[in-house]
């Protein structure tokens, strides 16, 4: 067997152990090539039936209009059931405070959208895309990583998984987060997608777009990112690592059109796929801290 073929198997059964062993799952949907993925390896996990949970995607109201559009795409080819948590509906119930100034994002108010949302339709465990090799604290992660009746995440208190046992029994009011590609790598990723041919937002390529030089990394020059007289937007050839709110993705530098240039350039790339993403830059544990708040 290929060493996909062993990442797919393992994805695989842990999304079966799901299905076994919770009630209520659900598939947190972000339409970016992780999720996407995760939707892929569930096709081959429960097709020709239904997948036994629904997608729930969180959104900021700040998402790249490619994602969105991808992801109504997506949700109608494979006709299954989306939920859309949206942080707008938050704010103006005044759960959460949008940030103010040059620098604002909605990302860190997605927790509380997050939460609204399980809690809303209770669900008792939710499936996500992360993997240990993004960041310190997803790599402390179990695969079951279980949340309190808060949803907030104690790194202290996990539980062993010896010989891919894993264990889903919880309390009432509690959850548990799934990462079936948590051993798998950003490289093994696209390798994967290469072979598997599976369709992405056009974002994840090479494309000429309006960007502005903030925080020494490059964003999409977008209203909501309060540009003014001090910003100078130029049109560059930039393509996107990663998917998450305009307000804090940055793009990268790129000619990569094809997957085998995008393949190339992350074998020679000495920067991490989550250094374009400038909320983890917020401090050193600003993952984690996070996560034990209820982010995912």
């Amino acid at each position: 067997m290929d060493y996909l073929d062993h990442l797919e198997a393992e994805a695989i059964y842990i999304l079966r152990e799901v299905a076994g062993q919770f009630e209520n799952p659900a598939l947190l949907f972000s339409g970016g090539k992780d999720s996407i993925t995760l939707v892929h390896l569930a096709k081959k996990a429960f097709r020709p039936g239904k997948f036994p949970f629904p997608l729930v995607h969180i959104d900021t109201g700040h998402n790249f209009p490619e994602t969105i559009e991808f992801r109504d795409w997506l949700v109608e080819q494979i006709g299954e059931k989306l939920i859309i948590g949206h942080v707008q509906d938050s704010i103006d119930a005044g759960k959460v405070v949008e940030q103010k100034g040059k620098n604002a994002s909605r990302n860190a108010l997605q927790t509380v959208t997050l939460l609204d949302t399980i809690a809303e339709h209770g669900f008792d465990a939710c499936i996500g895309g992360a993997r240990r090799d993004e960041e310190k604290a997803r790599a402390k992660e179990r695969i079951f990583s279980v949340r309190d009746d808060f949803g907030q995440w104690d790194p202290k208190r996990q539980r062993p998984e010896l010989w891919n046992i894993f264990n889903g029994k919880i309390q009432k009011g509690e959850n548990v987060r799934v990462f079936p590609i948590s051993n798998w790598t950003e490289l093994d990723v696209w390798n994967y997608i290469k072979r598997e041919k599976i369709a992405l937002p056009s974002i994840y390529f090479s494309h000429l777009r309006d960007v502005v030089f903030r925080n020494g990394q490059w964003m999409a020059a977008d209203p909501v990112l309060q540009i003014d007289d001090e910003d100078i937007v130029e049109n560059k050839s930039v393509r996107f690592r990663t998917v998450g709110d305009m307000t804090c993705t940055a793009a990268v530098d790129s000619i990569a059109v094809e997957l085998d240039d995008i393949i190339a350039e992350i074998k020679a790339s000495t920067v991490s796929e989550r250094g374009a993403r400038l909320d983890d830059k917020v401090s050193e544990a600003a993952m984690e801290e996070r996560k034990k708040q209820g982010y995912f």
